[in-house]
């Protein structure tokens, strides 16, 4: 990752404490809950490729909601990140990683975040040049104590923690010094998204963006 493309990723996760992890089944709810996120306090938003209606709804969002910084998630090939590329997106996000998805990374310098589990991917990372990362699944792969056992040898990591992270401890991750911001779907869970509960979806980021507030120590 080159310099530039590492602070305007540093730049993204500073934007808000979490970012909305979105799977949208349907682009004409893309605008709508852009707009209830925003007006919420998180402006930054992972489309995630996982249905067919992904890229036309991050496209819409980047068209009509201009204060949004979309990403593009659940990137699991180069010609996926190449697609992000092409369509604009601020940043990309991937479960996982390899190194043909670091090549192409470090090509299109789009700000990417790759998905580490354990010591070696972090190895496959930091060697490739990547020092931000996705912790995914957070909790499942080890919560906190695995994210502080991995920052011992790897102490320049920052981290974007995401899986079985909600309301409930999202505060107890973002206390973390080596966290940057956390991901995750509960702020606009696919049933709020498809009832188009744009309301419930705006009160839960408000809720989600006043968190680091209450994590005095995050980021020191």
């Amino acid at each position: 990752m080159s310099d530039k493309s590492r602070r305007q990723l540093l730049d993204i996760l500073a934007l808000a404490p979490v970012i909305p992890v979105i799977t949208i089944e349907d682009a004409s709810h893309a605008v709508p809950l852009a707009r209830a996120l925003v007006a919420g306090g998180l402006p930054t938003i992972e489309i995630t490729l996982r249905t067919a209606a992904a890229m036309e709804a991050a496209r819409a969002i980047m068209a009509e909601v201009p204060q949004a910084v979309v990403g593009i998630g659940t990137v699991l090939t180069p010609g996926d990140l190449e697609r992000a590329c092409t369509l604009g997106a601020a940043f990309a996000v991937s479960p996982g990683v390899t190194a043909d998805l670091l090549t192409a990374a470090a090509i299109c310098e789009l700000p990417f975040a790759p998905g580490i589990q354990t010591a070696s991917d972090l190895i496959t990372c930091v060697t490739h040049g990547f020092d931000i990362v996705k912790f995914f699944p957070a909790v499942p792969a080890g919560g906190l104590p695995a994210l502080n056992a991995l920052s011992g040898p790897f102490p320049q990591v920052r981290y974007c923690p995401t899986g079985g992270i909600g309301a409930a401890n999202a505060v107890e991750w973002l206390a973390h010094p080596k966290v940057a911001a956390v991901g995750g779907s509960w702020v606009a869970p696919t049933p709020d998204i498809t009832s188009a509960a744009w309301p419930a979806i705006e009160q839960r980021a408000r809720a989600a963006a006043a968190l680091r507030s209450r994590a005095p120590t995050a980021h020191q």
